[in-house]
């Protein structure tokens, strides 16, 4: 998807899966805009991010929740 730039977020969130090392946790950032939300690394935020419109960003959400993910070792 494209990342539309006139509705770049204000601020990012970073997912509440992420450890205190920022340098070794694999996680994302959201920021939602007016339409939808980008994702973004959060190791490399000025990398880029993917637009996701409300509704593909709500579908996301709803599988990403029956997901079962074990626990780390």
């Amino acid at each position: 998807m494209s990342n539309p730039t006139h509705d770049a977020p204000e601020a990012w969130i970073t997912s509440s899966y992420s450890g205190n090392d920022s340098a070794t946790t694999n996680c994302v950032e959201v920021g939602f805009g007016k339409a939808g939300a980008h994702v973004r690394d959060s190791k490399d935020p000025e990398g880029g991010s993917f637009y996701l419109p409300a509704e593909a960003w709500t579908q996301l959400l709803a599988i990403a929740s029956k997901i079962q993910v074990p626990p780390a070792e």
